[in-house]
């Protein structure tokens, strides 16, 4: 080893109720004026309401933009940079998903920038500083609180991805009664996700570490370990807590050491056919693993020590495990089932080629016809 740079957000805050402090926190970080980023659906679940109102006492005036879509685009991203700048918002808060995250991320760095969007894509492209940030999940999923990564849709079918030191927030904030209300299918998809970082993170080629390596064994302990107790009982908040967190970890984990091919493959199944993400990255696993275990075995192997069960401790039984939980999940098993046409399997290979910023991290390179073959048996399982 010949070293290695870690870094994370400065401040993090966990525990039940959390959420009902956001007003003394802003105050604490300066914000007199917040903007809070949303999505419709929270609020019509009425989980936005008694943040807003926290707010709304605790500072002069707050704006709501509750327009973020999944998978958002630049026009969401424009119209939420509208909203601040004509409030002249002093300070961003995301509550919600991966996407409300991403797009509260890049709009606290547009509003004190002169940098347009399309200048921001890439790795450590952001030159300016930006507003004081808050990031508040809704889902054990994503990780985007402890993340220096926006993913912003460019196109009908593409995605580019923002990635800064810049971009963690000065405080994330981890509430799990925010998550209880999230539905079965939703409660798998974004664990899968988080579990996927955390493989990823522990078999990334460049820059894994031996603090991203704790980091993802913990997650996947934790996320594993803690699944099927809140498909079965969605209300055991300890349950969603310790899938929170693991998200967390594993977010840290590939914050650091970046993912790789299951992710590069997943994003052109959103694109084209705005499969959710944590679902695209569930089709894609087991062919992954599969395919890496020329070259990541023993990591592999360590990885399936940290799951439940008796599990046997190879890729074999890591990619076993997996495709016994997806069957429990009740998710498609292929792509084939999720709606994917086998006609355009070449297109999703060559749209997948355009993310090398991930593709370079896979322990296994992954050319054009690699990445078909790996989408061919995705489809097929």
């Amino acid at each position: 080893m010949s070293g290695f740079v870690f870094t994370t957000v400065p401040r993090l805050k966990v525990g039940p109720g959390t959420a009902q402090t956001l007003g003394a926190e802003a105050i604490d970080l300066g914000l007199r004026r917040p903007l809070l980023v949303t999505d419709a659906g929270l609020v019509q679940l009425g989980l936005i309401a008694p943040i807003e109102t926290e707010l709304a006492t605790a500072c002069e005036a707050i704006a709501v933009f509750d327009g973020v879509t999944a998978d958002p685009s630049e026009s969401v991203v424009s119209a939420a940079l509208d909203l601040a700048r004509s409030h002249r918002v002093d300070g961003v808060i995301a509550v919600g998903g991966g996407s409300s995250m991403d797009v509260a991320k890049v709009v606290a760095v547009l509003a004190v920038g002169d940098q347009p969007l399309q200048d921001l894509y890439g790795v450590d492209q952001v030159r300016s500083g930006r507003l004081p940030l808050v990031l508040v999940p809704t889902t054990a999923g994503t990780g985007s609180e402890v993340t220096p990564v926006a993913v912003i849709t460019t196109g009908a079918t593409t995605k580019a991805g923002v990635s800064s030191s810049v971009l963690l927030p000065d405080l994330a904030l981890l509430d799990a009664e925010l998550t209880l209300g999230l539905p079965r299918a939703a409660t798998a998809m974004t664990g899968i996700d988080a579990m996927v970082h955390a493989i990823e993170a522990y078999t990334s080629k460049i820059k894994k570490n031996p603090m991203s390596d704790m980091l993802a064994l913990r997650a996947l302990r934790l996320l594993a370990g803690n699944m099927d107790r809140v498909l079965d009982s969605p209300s055991d908040l300890a349950a969603r807590e310790a899938m929170l967190i693991g998200s967390m970890l594993a977010g840290q984990a590939f914050a650091n050491a970046p993912v790789g091919a299951v992710h590069a493959l997943a994003y052109p199944l959103g694109g084209h056919y705005h499969i959710p993400h944590g679902l695209s990255n569930s089709l894609m696993l087991p062919a992954v693993l599969s395919y890496n275990s020329s070259e990541a075995e023993g990591s592999y192997a360590q990885l399936a020590g940290e799951l439940p069960g008796t599990v046997e401790a190879s890729g074999r039984g890591l990619r076993t495990w997996f495709e016994d939980l997806i069957a429990r999940s009740g998710l498609p098993a292929t792509l084939q089932a999720a709606g994917v046409s086998a006609q355009d399997l070449p297109l999703l290979a060559k749209d997948a080629m355009q993310q090398q910023r991930l593709l370079v991290n896979n322990p296994v390179a992954v050319d054009e016809a690699a990445a078909l073959s790996l989408y061919e048996q995705a489809w097929s399982g």
